[in-house]
């Protein structure tokens, strides 16, 4: 029995120790704080103003029209760069169509409204489709708006100049036919930066 009492008696001295050393672990101060932190991403808002460039009707070869939109950066991050995709659906009203309507338009782009005479560049609808859309960020934007681009909550106005050529040939073909044009810029941000 004594043998009984002493492995009692050790087991509850190793248990008291064991609770002494637990205890002692919070005897030290402590101090604790609590940050709040946050994430919050920039956003890219392009917009073009207004949203149809140009609808016209009863066109002739040598017709010419001036159009100008606006373009806004109406989002918080700064663009670097904007790019023009060209798409466009021509509707034969004969079916008699040998050539493609889209290369009799001209396209020239000016730098503002005020000196309509200088030229950033110039093409034909259907050259404008084929190319890329960095090709015409090269081209077109890039020339005007620098490498600023498109600064946050600023606007860029662009001015087009539309002609139907006369070519001094016969354009019968195309007498009725419409040419249904979309453009889609795509804005895309600039490096990023240690904030």
């Amino acid at each position: 029995m004594k043998l009984k009492k002493q492995l009692g008696m050790g087991i509850m001295s190793m248990a008291l120790g064991l609770s002494l050393i637990g205890g002692g672990t919070y005897a030290y101060f402590s101090d604790s704080e609590t940050t709040n932190n946050s994430f919050a991403a920039g956003t890219l808002d392009l917009t073009a103003e207004p949203t149809t460039v140009i609808d016209v009707d009863n066109l002739a070869p040598g017709d010419s029209m001036v159009r100008d939109f606006e373009l806004q950066n109406s989002g918080t991050l700064d663009m670097e760069k904007v790019y023009l995709e060209t798409n466009y659906n021509v509707i034969d009203a004969e079916g008699d169509n040998t050539d493609d309507f889209g290369e009799h338009i001209q396209v020239e782009f000016l730098y503002n409204a005020d000196n309509l005479d200088e030229v950033i560049y110039e093409t034909t609808l259907a050259e404008l489709k084929e190319m890329t859309p960095e090709a015409v960020n090269e081209h077109i934007f890039y020339p005007d708006m620098g490498e600023k681009g498109l600064p946050a909550g600023e606007q860029h106005d662009l001015v087009v100049k539309f002609n139907f050529v006369d070519n001094g040939e016969d354009q019968n073909q195309f007498q009725g036919d419409s040419l249904e044009l979309e453009w889609t810029f795509h804005a895309e941000q600039g490096t990023g930066e240690e904030k």
